[in-house]
């Protein structure tokens, strides 16, 4: 992977990072702890949807250090297609694969409960955490989230976890990018740090390869996700479709 561009597919008009989690890691970890900020974003079936109706977002991922495609099911529709296939890096193989790896460094965390952040902390010990929890809403009260991208600059962090859900944590990450102040590498991972400190089950592997990690979380939480998982996410599904077919008849 070249260090400063690495390789792009372009899937509905996003472009994502072709790279591996192998790649990710390393192009984090060397970056000097108190570089320029930068961000990465890890659109998944529900982001998609998003960025196709509200389409001054996608400004925000592409200003992204790295843009990895967080599902399975998209990257298997594509193939299945045979639109572009960029490879998955989903936000909690990341954050997974890096926490073990930070032991010694300052890490901020805006998000998480107070409860599964005391279970992350008691996980890693050796990692120097400090926590912002912002109220819900952010997005309509201006005054909390710009307390919440103060904080990440005033934390001066080597790496930031913002698990705030999307959009929300993007537009955090884009509006401290702005800030010439700000340093470290933000990570836009959404649930990934409950799973990390184990406050949250995951669907197994064999699903999660199988594009069904959708399924095990509905059946988790089917209140809170039936709407996202049943009506919105498969919007991005037949936009892959109609693409396909418009190619076809090219």
């Amino acid at each position: 992977m070249d260090a400063l561009n690495p390789p792009v597919i372009s899937l509905l008009d996003i472009d994502f990072s072709n790279v591996s989690l192998e790649s990710v890691l390393a192009r984090l970890l060397a970056r000097p702890p108190q570089a320029r900020f930068a961000y990465v974003v890890t659109p998944n079936a529900d982001h998609i949807e998003r960025l196709l109706r509200v389409r001054r977002l996608r400004g925000v991922y592409q200003r992204a250090m790295l843009c990895l495609l967080d599902s399975y099911l998209i990257a298997l529709t594509a193939k299945l297609l045979s639109l572009p296939q960029p490879e998955v890096v989903s936000g909690a193989d990341l954050t997974e694969a890096l926490l073990p790896k930070l032991e010694g460094f300052r890490v901020a965390i805006v998000g998480l409960k107070d409860a599964d952040f005391a279970m992350l902390a008691a996980r890693y010990p050796g990692i120097e955490f400090v926590h912002h929890q912002p109220p819900m809403g952010l997005l309509h009260n201006s005054e909390a989230f710009n307390e919440a991208v103060d904080f990440v600059c005033a934390a001066r962090a080597p790496f930031t976890f913002f698990a705030v859900g999307s959009p929300v944590q993007e537009l955090l990450a884009f509006a401290v990018c702005g800030r010439p102040e700000a340093v470290g590498a933000g990570l836009c991972i959404g649930s990934a740090l409950r799973y990390a400190a184990g406050a949250l089950s995951r669907a197994p592997v064999w699903m999660r390869h199988s594009g069904l990690e959708w399924l095990y979380r509905l059946a988790q939480d089917p209140l809170r996700l039936a709407g996202r998982y049943l009506i919105s996410d498969p919007k991005a599904l037949v936009a892959m479709a109609v693409v396909a077919v418009r190619k076809k008849i090219r």
